[in-house]
């Protein structure tokens, strides 16, 4: 009996120095988010290249797109600077589009990525970070590498009250997963993001989505920034398929 005993405290230490580990992780986390909201001034190039596919087979329409705008975040708020070659392509596309409405528009496609919405997550990170951890439960820790470095590795389920209430009522089944990787005072070294649904709309109509989303993160000062998105899109429904992937990419400026 004696050596039971001892097994059984044994594994019992090891459970709640597993539990306590976890927690840690999910609090050097938090406490990390926290500390690193700090708005300081920031200047960068971000570079956007857009790919959307819409239909299957021969039919599919396939288009790309690149635009680079300057950032600037700082006491006077944020402001975006586009270069004269970027307006110059801008003016060309839209002039084409009026006489054409088929014409290929790649650089108005990627600066329609430049909206306040889009960019502001990226530039303040940690508080990005915090507004999706609301909606996620914790499930499991463990070590793993980022970029070649150790790692703790978190990972949540995502709740399904992230999509709108119009969205939900069509969705049947769901799965969302956020994984987060930090260093070992807490902070998000990187992150990937993964929705899953399908359902049926109007009761003939059966559909599959899934968004995954992935972001680097970095230090200015003790502002957290994403230096590197990439997102991707897939849904299909009623015979159509719809296919897209934005990658964003952060050039920090001194």
């Amino acid at each position: 009996m004696r050596w039971m005993m001892t097994v059984l405290a044994t594994v019992l230490t090891q459970g709640l120095c597993c539990q306590a580990a976890h927690a840690d992780g999910l609090a050097d986390l938090k406490s990390a988010l926290t500390r690193l909201q700090e708005q300081v001034p920031l200047k960068a190039m971000l570079d956007t290249k857009t790919w959307r596919r819409l239909g299957e087979g021969k039919d599919a329409e396939e288009t790309q797109g690149q635009a680079s705008v300057g950032i600037e975040d700082g006491a006077r708020g944020m402001h975006l600077a586009y270069g004269k070659d970027i307006l110059a392509r801008m003016d060309a596309e839209s002039l084409a589009q009026a006489r054409n409405p088929n014409a290929r528009t790649p650089t108005l496609n990627a600066a329609r990525e430049f909206s306040p919405n889009d960019l502001r997550p990226m530039i303040s990170a940690a508080s990005s970070l915090s507004r999706v951890l609301e909606k996620a439960a914790w499930k499991a820790e463990q070590a793993d590498t980022c970029q070649g470095k150790p790692a703790r590795l978190l990972t949540f389920d995502v709740a399904i009250d992230t999509l709108s209430d119009r969205d939900r009522k069509y969705v049947k089944e769901y799965e969302g997963h956020l994984y987060v990787w930090i260093a070992d005072d807490g902070t998000p070294l990187a992150s990937r993001m993964i929705q899953h649904e399908s359902g049926r709309a109007f009761i003939v109509i059966r559909f599959e989505a899934r968004q995954e989303e992935q972001q680097v993160y970095a230090l200015v000062g003790d502002r957290l920034v994403t230096v590197r998105k990439e997102s991707y899109n897939r849904a299909s429904g009623a015979g159509e398929r719809d296919e897209s992937r934005v990658v964003k990419t952060l050039q920090l400026q001194s």
